[in-house]
């Protein structure tokens, strides 16, 4: 995105709601608050919750709102500090040294030093982050909980002070205040330090109403009937006692994906055939798939004023 045209971060909460909403995303207003705050403070969002609840598409959403480059750092363990910072161009640097050789009565204190210039540098998310232009760039740190603890460590210059060190250049200071998300699923808690140098949000499952506008907007293909029975019977799959009959509840994706293949489908109404054919959508344990027996589905599909 060119940043020359980035737009502005909208003045209040409600105007924030309704810009994510123009993007297909629905906030409630904790999470615009957290946000707004995010962008008003200049302060690292943490996003914590369940697989599927929205976390890294706030990110992407917010992009769009800003107007500004998404730049993404997929966590993993053993990540290391120059796949998320920055790496040498060694071939490049050799071959400048071979050829400073090659001339002869080269000073090879200058060639070191000239191998250490900005050219031969590789930008990673981190630095890319850093040195974007005015108005600055959205960073996604995602699924934080899969590095390791060392590499939380690494981040705290980051998160802290927008600013990381390079032994061979010294520090580098953002050009622009980076819009920066990390997610976490919880596969393990995060170092206090990282929490203190963020702002933190819980993100939850939707609520019923929230669920059934995202639907809507996603699935546009769908009718209003079919849009209602995803929502209320994700809704119902979601909630006490059937939740506890599995190891993961569907997420919003997974509503939204099992919608689009019920449209593909040409379903009218859910029907516990139609839960059985389809239950590999909604979940992605063959646990949870069988876990979903059609007496189940026949309790889920129950109208909302029978329903225990």
């Amino acid at each position: 995105m060119n940043s020359l045209n980035a737009a502005p971060v909208p003045a209040s909460i409600d105007a924030l709601v309704q810009a994510l909403q123009s993007v297909g995303y629905f906030a409630d207003r904790r999470l615009a608050t957290a946000v707004f705050l995010a962008l008003k403070l200049q302060r690292p969002l943490l996003l914590e919750g369940e697989p599927g609840v929205g976390k890294t598409a706030l990110a992407k959403a917010l992009s769009e709102v800003l107007s500004r480059s998404l730049i993404r750092l997929q966590c993993y363990d053993g990540l290391e500090q120059r796949e998320a910072l920055y790496e040498w161009n060694y071939a490049a640097q050799l071959l400048h040294m071979r050829a400073a050789e090659g001339q002869g009565g080269a000073d090879m204190a200058q060639v070191e030093r000239e191998v250490y210039q900005d050219r031969y540098l590789i930008r990673r998310p981190l630095l890319q982050a850093l040195q974007a232009p005015a108005p600055g760039a959205v960073l996604l740190i995602d699924e934080v909980d899969r590095a390791d603890e060392p590499f939380e460590a690494f981040l705290l210059e980051y998160l802290g002070e927008y600013q990381v060190s390079i032994p061979e250049i010294g520090t580098v200071r953002a050009t622009a205040t980076p819009v920066t998300i990390l997610t976490s699923n919880r596969t393990r808690d995060l170092h206090d330090a990282v929490k203190r140098r963020c702002l933190y949000h819980w993100l939850d499952y939707p609520e019923r109403e929230r669920e059934l506008a995202i639907v809507r907007a996603q699935v546009p293909g769908a009718s209003e009937a079919l849009a209602v029975q995803v929502a209320e019977f994700v809704g119902r799959l979601r909630s006490q006692p059937f939740a506890n009959a599995f190891q993961r509840a569907p997420g919003i994706a997974e509503s939204v994906e099992w919608a689009k293949a019920l449209v593909a489908l040409d379903t009218l109404v859910v029907d516990p055939e139609v839960v059985s054919d389809t239950a590999g959508i909604l979940f992605k344990q063959r646990e949870d798939v069988a876990a979903l027996t059609r007496d189940m589905a026949v309790q889920l599909l129950q109208p909302a004023d029978v329903d225990a």
